[in-house]
């Protein structure tokens, strides 16, 4: 099982934890609920006709924690790389090791300047999984795309993302499937 810290709450960080968490792995998602989705209306989110950016977020942040993601309001101040992981230290001081950090922290990207991540002009350079040019460092949603940021293009690159730790903790390519279920 593999810890993940996920900075950001939006689209993207909750898709990244849904995934992660629904298949076992340990999630920390560092978020305050204050996202651009509660200044948005959706029309263009597949299977859903309509939906409030607000009521996206709720039922997102609702999903996450029902299959064991945790959300933690504090601020994530900053992200080393150490020997046994990454390293995650919160504004109060305290830290945390993470095997993998997914960042989803919108149009400005502190701690992917701080941790020195390749940028191609004002997006965070990723290739299609989402990797950064830090070993283990994830990126997602508007920073990574800011001129041409969707919600439901950030909650795919979470996915993207998500999929790729499960595939490197199983060490071969997975697929999340669900089922439906068995009728009585």
């Amino acid at each position: 099982m593999a810890t993940v810290a996920i900075v950001g709450d939006g689209p993207g960080g909750l898709s990244a934890a849904l995934f992660l968490a629904k298949n076992g792995h340990s999630v920390t998602v560092f978020g305050d609920d204050n996202t651009a989705m509660h200044y948005a209306y959706l029309h263009n989110y597949l299977g859903i006709p309509e939906i409030a950016g607000s009521d996206l977020q709720q039922i997102a942040r609702g999903q996450a924690e029902a299959f064991g993601a945790i959300i933690d309001a504090r601020r994530v101040a900053k992200v080393e790389t150490a020997p046994d992981g990454l390293t995650v230290t919160i504004d109060d001081g305290s830290t945390s090791t993470a095997d993998y950090v997914v960042l989803s922290e919108g149009k400005n990207p502190e701690l992917a300047r701080s941790m020195g991540l390749e940028f191609d002009g004002p997006a965070i350079a990723t290739d299609r999984d989402q990797r950064t040019s830090v070993p283990r460092v994830y990126a997602v949603g508007r920073s990574t795309r800011p001129t041409r940021s969707q919600a439901i293009i950030s909650a795919g690159a979470g996915a993207a993302a998500a999929l790729d730790i499960l595939a490197r903790e199983a060490g071969n390519d997975i697929q999340d499937w669900d089922t439906p279920p068995k009728e009585a």
